[in-house]
């Protein structure tokens, strides 16, 4: 059995209001490429029950602690029938890219059943040219970006064949008595006080790398004196982030909406090639060009950069099978008040190379570290209330960009076209989240949005097209 951590518990507890804490992904298929030419509910049930084993999220369910003393546990569900899990809707004529859009957004709203396991599939019948999509979500408490990965590839096959999966030979993980369970929660309760101090000790020399603490005033100077103290290596130096108002920040409602859509990954590298940096400078220069277009033609353009919010793996390979999130994010500046765009991609390149300095000393262990700060009886309201900040933004957005596979995958046989990511919005994280996974040969993105502050994402999505053809105009002789 494995108890969850601190930082999985908390993408729990961080539920309510406004917010959920799932993550999704939206999968386009040819079903010609498949016996048939149609999926169904019954082949991807049948798949998901084939391996199953090979992936604990789908098949295992939270045990919760008697009077919450302790946080819960994972056990194979013994009741687990992927059939309750999978389910299909279809899309009225035409089937076009905005109704699709629409539809995610509605399912993306639909908290997760926490009886069973944490995961929910739905095939989307009627897309145009006889396409078809698989959405499927997971709790982020069961999964960080790498495990995710893991899952799909669990599900997704190099060929039209499926492979063949030797039959599970381990036992199912049971559940733990209700004895055993209290017993180890009084245990944690008692030794609480020092696991909670050397979490502090550990964070407390950073924490101006700490969203919203960071923006405290002297908090540089007080971390910068605990480094000393504790011998930590000092932090390269960073312009302090301030998040300016935007129409994206702000109390997050219960609303989705949704976009999506593709970047040539050829593109991309050649501007790469050709400015310097990374694929990830050029993505995130792609977003501070789209969001300053969306902002100055509303009249809301700030005068500063914003700040993202860029998620960061901790997890070693080596590591994956612990099944726990190691996760944690980095800050950086967008410079979307920067009108001339060879100007804006040189300071944003600047700026996440700066930010991974930052973060290579760090080590971003401070988010799990804050994590296990309260006792848990405490933690879930304290999280909540963390997550409400009100007028108080931290961050502006999240920004990530999902390194993937630069070949075609098959689910049940019908090739996938594309993989667009839909992720989380908060009070906390902004009401608009920009995901990118680069799959067989193109940036796959997934826009989600808090529907109240932005209608419609698409506009976005439209922007990024734009601001590669900018880019692309800097390379011309």
């Amino acid at each position: 059995m494995r108890q969850l951590t601190a930082l999985d518990a908390n993408f729990l507890n961080a539920e309510g209001g406004g917010t959920l804490t799932h993550i999704a992904g939206l999968a386009v298929l040819d079903p010609t490429t498949r016996p048939g030419n149609r999926l169904t509910c019954a082949d991807l049930a049948r798949l998901v029950a084939e391996r199953a084993s090979l992936a604990a999220p789908l098949r295992q369910r939270l045990v919760s602690v008697p009077l919450g003393l302790d946080r819960p546990y994972w056990a194979d569900d013994p009741d687990f029938d992927p059939a309750w899990h999978i389910s299909e809707v279809g899309l009225p004529a035409p089937g076009d890219d905005a109704q699709l859009a629409e539809t995610v957004a509605l399912l993306h709203e639909r908290e997760l059943d926490r009886s069973r396991p944490l995961w929910e599939a739905v095939i989307i019948q009627g897309l145009l040219g006889g396409r078809v999509a698989v959405y499927a979500k997971v709790h982020h408490a069961a999964t960080d970006g790498v495990l995710a990965a893991d899952i799909l590839a669990a599900l997704l096959d190099l060929s039209p064949e499926p492979r063949p999966v030797p039959e599970a030979g381990a036992e199912p993980v049971p559940a733990p008595s209700p004895a055993a369970m209290v017993s180890a929660g009084l245990t944690r309760s008692v030794f609480h006080p020092v696991a909670a101090a050397r979490s502090l000790a550990q964070a407390a020399p950073y924490l101006d790398e700490v969203p919203l603490l960071g923006q405290l005033p002297g908090a540089r100077r007080v971390a910068r004196a605990l480094q000393e103290a504790l011998g930590r290596d000092p932090l390269p130096p960073g312009p302090r982030l301030v998040a300016p108002p935007t129409p994206f920040n702000g109390p997050v409602g219960r609303r989705r909406s949704v976009a999506f859509g593709s970047l040539p990954l050829a593109e991309v590298k050649r501007a790469r090639g050709a400015l310097g940096g990374s694929v990830n400078d050029v993505v995130m220069a792609l977003c501070a060009a789209a969001l300053r277009r969306w902002l100055d033609k509303r009249g809301r353009l700030p005068d500063v950069p914003l700040v993202a919010a860029v998620p960061a793996s901790l997890r070693r390979r080596s590591a994956a099978a612990d099944g726990a999130n190691q996760v944690s994010v980095m800050l950086a500046q967008l410079p979307t008040h920067l009108d001339d765009p060879a100007e804006r991609f040189t300071a944003m390149r600047q700026g996440m190379a700066a930010a991974k300095r930052r973060f290579a000393v760090t080590g971003g262990g401070w988010l799990d570290a804050l994590s296990q700060l309260a006792p848990v009886p405490l933690s879930g309201p304290l999280v909540r209330l963390a997550m409400r900040t009100g007028s108080v933004r931290p961050i502006n957005l999240m920004v990530s960009n999902v390194p993937g596979p630069q070949f075609p995958l098959y689910l049940c046989g019908a090739r996938v076209l594309a993989y667009h990511p839909v992720s989380v919005v908060s009070d906390l994280t902004g009401g608009i989240n920009i995901t990118v996974f680069s799959y067989d040969g193109r940036l796959d993105i997934g826009i989600v949005a808090c529907r109240d502050m932005v209608p419609d994402p698409g506009e976005l999505i439209d922007h990024l097209d734009d601001a590669l053809d900018e880019l692309k105009g800097l390379l011309e002789p």
